[in-house]
């Protein structure tokens, strides 16, 4: 029999196991944040800081590009994630189906996932050359209009989050893939004998695969609000500010030397993608529940 202490170090003992992970999150996670609320209060330097309260958030919150560069980077977050869901869900139908050579077309669909950022980036700023760039000569060949794509600051955001939908939707296919390929047979089979690619469309992938949805929708949110290299890459956040957003606005003040601006920048930001996808990944969740 054990006694009253053996029972309760029995009963702690796993508990150990959690230790490595917390050290890690505490040293990776916990401590940086901190450091970065503090450093967002002092105006500092790589050898000294100075406290200086908010005044960092009263000058960041009353910026101009901020205002801009919030509603880019929401317009850029959301139609990113919904492109994403639209484009790759059909796909990823097609791809999970019995047509010839479809290993081929995942490698090909997949590919640009492999592709360094700033070099799809550096691409697509040649490719959209207004004078010699292949895409607006290929249009001038067949007689179509040929906009400036990263210099008209109403095209600007829309082509670099294009350009984001084109070298992400090889991961959103995989994720719905997996999803479709998980639904069992049967009912395929009752669709087919229901009405063909709709009925199996309308009424067994979309409800079937929501988890899919989710996960495809909450990473593409978050990546979208967290964007910045390609954004960079392309268009430094141009012309103007009409494709600032918030990253690249932080980043402008990093090259200004404005380091504790910067630094509320980033505590702006932490704040504003916990208060959105937080409430959104709940949301998911009891909707998983449900099914």
């Amino acid at each position: 029999m054990l006694n009253g202490r053996s029972r309760a170090v029995l009963r702690t003992y796993p508990n150990w196991f959690y230790l490595p992970a917390a050290i890690v999150f505490g040293v990776f996670f916990i401590v940086p944040t901190a450091m970065a609320f503090y450093f967002s209060l002092t105006r500092w330097t790589l050898f000294n800081a100075t406290f200086i309260g908010f005044d960092n958030y009263v000058l960041f919150l009353g910026d101009a590009r901020l205002m801009a560069g919030l509603r880019n980077t929401l317009i850029y977050a959301v139609m990113t994630s919904g492109l994403k869901v639209i484009i790759s869900l059909p796909l990823a139908m097609l791809l999970t189906s019995n047509i010839r050579l479809k290993g081929l077309f995942r490698g090909i669909i997949f590919f640009p996932v492999l592709v360094s950022t700033v070099a799809v980036g550096i691409t697509f700023s040649v490719l959209m050359q207004p004078s010699v760039g292949l895409i607006n000569t290929v249009l001038g060949f067949f007689g179509l209009p040929q906009p400036q794509w990263l210099g008209n600051p109403d095209l600007a955001l829309y082509s670099v989050a294009l350009v984001d939908v084109w070298k992400g939707i090889g991961i959103a296919m995989v994720i719905f893939m997996a999803g479709i390929l998980s639904i069992p047979e049967d009912y395929f089979d009752t669709a087919r004998l229901e009405g063909g690619t709709w009925v199996k469309f309308r009424h067994v992938i979309i409800p079937l695969s929501r988890n899919a949805t989710f996960t495809v929708i909450l990473l593409s949110f978050i990546g979208g609000l967290r964007t910045f290299d390609l954004i960079w890459t392309m268009t430094r956040g141009g012309p103007g500010f009409a494709s600032d957003v918030l990253t690249s606005v932080i980043y402008k003040e990093y090259q200004a030397g404005f380091y504790g601006l910067s630094t509320a920048g980033n505590v702006v930001l932490f704040i504003l993608v916990t208060l959105i996808v937080y409430p959104l990944a709940r949301f998911f969740n009891r909707q998983e529940i449900e099914l």
